[in-house]
């Protein structure tokens, strides 16, 4: 701050806003909460907070104090504008601003078309084919056909209005079991967004089954980028990413990815991991991802499950995976500080959003610039909850996106209508979590994700301390956070 705030009279006093303190390489943080802003505090912040933390006082009453400390009133001056124009402390009362919604005309800019609800793999804990599933394909086709994809690609493009680039992403089922519906719609895609002045990127996620020196140089000639299915070595992968015959699918995919590998080079192949109760080995399943088939990054994420589930997650296994994450978050901050790039896709995606200073009203794009379009056109609020019910907002041949039913979807599920959440420090990342997570467990896309509060939070303060002590020690390579 270079200018001295006016002194203001009266017994008003200061108070504390919402922050979560936290320490790395020795210096004081707050974690600013609900703007997402990350504030290193100095000496006489650290005075100003400390006295505040104990009891409230008015400017005169804290110059007096600070003055007493060695302090000098300009700087104690400049320090407490600084203070309140970073929203670390609030002179009188404050009342919060409430999420403000977006506009009915918010512009999309992803699709994810499941080409296919047929899949060649079995897995115990797949949330369209387990005891989980809530989608109903009853009638609907078993793969999308070119109109149906051609008609989202169509809407895709009118609704991002003057977004200069959109992404497509198709998922399944098996993506793959529609390759020839893949193929014709990039091409489609690339041809309609030329004409639209608009840049399109591509991506999928595939079991890895089906792929062939074919089909991976069509995904490298078109840039696509591929995301694997693979639970780690063949013990831990072959416990529930299995043929319907019961055969593992580890011996068939591994050989296949390394092809993928050797030969793609034209963007991001990652691994991503769905932990269950028998597989939570976060560092085993690293190291062999990554050392041993050779992924440059690997993401997890835990099965989705009702509680009573036999491969559900529970608390003590939740623990268990956090000090696999905790184990690798440190080794991601050792690589960080000799500016090499570590593969734990969970800690560099929330690096990056405490970096951006990112504070969600929403857990993640669905409904919003994101939309998912099933095998007969319907679309939803995700790839997860296409061909079912809950969530569902128009059909791309018969009307497109339904406006009123996705305006009323965003308004009921805001994190400002998520009261459980409010007191909650780390509500700007987390906004609540997944609403299909929340709809298994609860039956309501709009509750809470309460299950999952405490690692949340211990994964926050985390990411937090290893974020402090890169900006201590080597800020520079938070630069690759900045968007392009």
């Amino acid at each position: 701050m270079s200018t001295v705030a006016e002194p203001l009279t009266g017994v008003v006093p200061y108070k504390l806003r919402e922050f979560h303190p936290f320490e790395s390489a020795g210096e004081r943080f707050l974690y600013l909460v609900p703007s997402g802003a990350i504030f290193a505090l100095d000496s006489i912040g650290r005075q100003i907070v400390d006295i505040l933390t104990t009891e409230s006082h008015d400017r005169e009453k804290l110059v007096e104090i600070l003055n007493k400390q060695g302090f000098s009133t300009s700087e104690i001056e400049l320090s407490l504008a600084e203070l309140e124009q970073s929203e670390v402390i609030s002179y009188g009362d404050y009342i919060p601003e409430q999420p403000r919604l977006p506009d009915a005309s918010f512009p999309l800019q992803r699709i994810v078309l499941n080409v296919t609800n047929q899949c060649n793999l079995a897995c115990g804990y797949c949330y369209e084919y387990s005891d989980d599933k809530i989608s109903n394909t009853t009638g609907k086709p078993k793969y999308m056909n070119h109109t149906i994809a051609e008609s989202a690609i169509d809407m895709l493009i009118k609704e991002s209005a003057t977004r200069p680039a959109v992404h497509v992403t198709f998922f399944g089922g098996e993506t793959l079991m529609n390759f020839p519906l893949l193929k014709s719609s990039v091409e489609y895609a690339k041809e309609k967004c030329a004409e639209a002045g608009k840049k399109v990127e591509f991506s999928l996620t595939t079991n890895g089954t089906l792929l062939t020196e074919k089909i991976i140089d069509f995904l490298s000639d078109h840039q696509i980028g591929v995301t694997v299915s693979i639970d780690g070595d063949r013990e831990l992968n072959d416990r529930m990413r299995i043929f319907h015959d019961g055969r593992g699918s580890y011996d068939v995919i591994v050989p296949k990815i390394k092809m993928l590998l050797a030969r793609h080079r034209t963007n991001s192949i990652g691994a991503r991991v769905t932990l269950s109760s028998g597989v939570s080995h976060v560092r085993r399943i690293y190291e062999h991802l990554t050392q041993e088939v050779g992924f440059d990054s690997v993401g997890f994420s835990p099965a989705t499950a009702s509680p009573d589930r036999l491969y559900s997650i529970g608390p003590q296994t939740m623990g268990n995976v956090l000090e696999g994450f905790e184990e690798l978050a440190w080794q991601y901050r050792d690589f960080a500080l000799q500016n090499k790039q570590h593969g734990f896709t969970n800690a560099s995606d929330t690096l990056k959003e405490l970096h951006s200073g990112m504070s969600k009203a929403y857990p993640c794009g669905a409904g919003l610039g994101l939309l998912g379009v099933g095998t007969s056109g319907d679309i939803s609020l995700c790839h997860r909850f296409v061909d079912s019910p809950v969530g569902k907002m128009g059909n791309v041949t018969d009307g497109g996106v339904d406006q009123v039913a996705r305006q009323g979807f965003l308004e009921t599920h805001h994190i400002g209508a998520r009261y459980d959440c409010h007191t909650c420090w780390a509500r700007p990342t987390c906004a609540g979590g997944c609403y299909h997570e929340a709809f298994i467990h609860t039956g309501h896309t709009s509750d809470a994700n309460l299950h999952y509060c405490d690692w949340i939070r211990g994964w926050s303060d985390l990411c937090l301390r290893i974020y402090g002590e890169i900006a201590v020690k080597n800020p520079s390579f938070l630069d690759r956070f900045n968007d392009n």
